[in-house]
């Protein structure tokens, strides 16, 4: 088989991936990057549309990235090691996706070959979250993740 019938996220785990191939997984949808809350009875988790203040609502990639961490404690670095808590993440998030051996959706990079393709179907951020320091209480900004869901 070639690279291009058998890719790296099929013939790899989350774990046996460099660090470029598990960067390339990311679609770069920016749904991570917005502020969740979780019940604290049940601990569901809830999206908002407010996104980190790193965020560039614009582009969807992080204004630090490198120093995200130390800038933003509260941020979550996603590590193969940390797969089995991945469910708080979307549906359509491909670390998600082949942490549970799914396929990745058409539109993800890795298969259309345009990481604009994203951007252009409405599953990412841009044009749908608002920074931070706009948002006020994020109880009022609660959303559904289905208007992000175009499988």
């Amino acid at each position: 088989m070639t690279k291009l019938q058998n890719p790296f996220w099929k013939r790899k785990s989350l774990s046996e991936m460099s660090p470029e191939e598990w960067e390339a997984l990311c679609d770069g949808c920016g749904l991570c990057c917005l502020h969740k809350l979780e019940d604290a009875d049940t601990g569901d988790i809830s999206y908002t549309d407010v996104a980190c203040r790193l965020l560039n609502i614009q582009t969807c990639r992080c204004k630090n990235y490198e120093k995200r961490k130390k800038l933003v404690p509260d941020c979550v670095i996603l590590k193969p090691e940390y797969v089995d808590q991945f469910k708080w993440l979307p549906e359509t998030c491909a670390y998600r996706l082949i942490s549970e051996n799914k396929e990745l959706y058409s539109w993800h990079h890795l298969i259309s070959g345009d990481r604009e393709t994203i951007h252009k179907i409405g599953v990412s951020v841009i044009n749908k979250a608002i920074s931070e320091r706009d948002a006020g209480d994020l109880e009022d900004h609660i959303i559904s993740l289905k208007e992000f869901s175009h499988g």
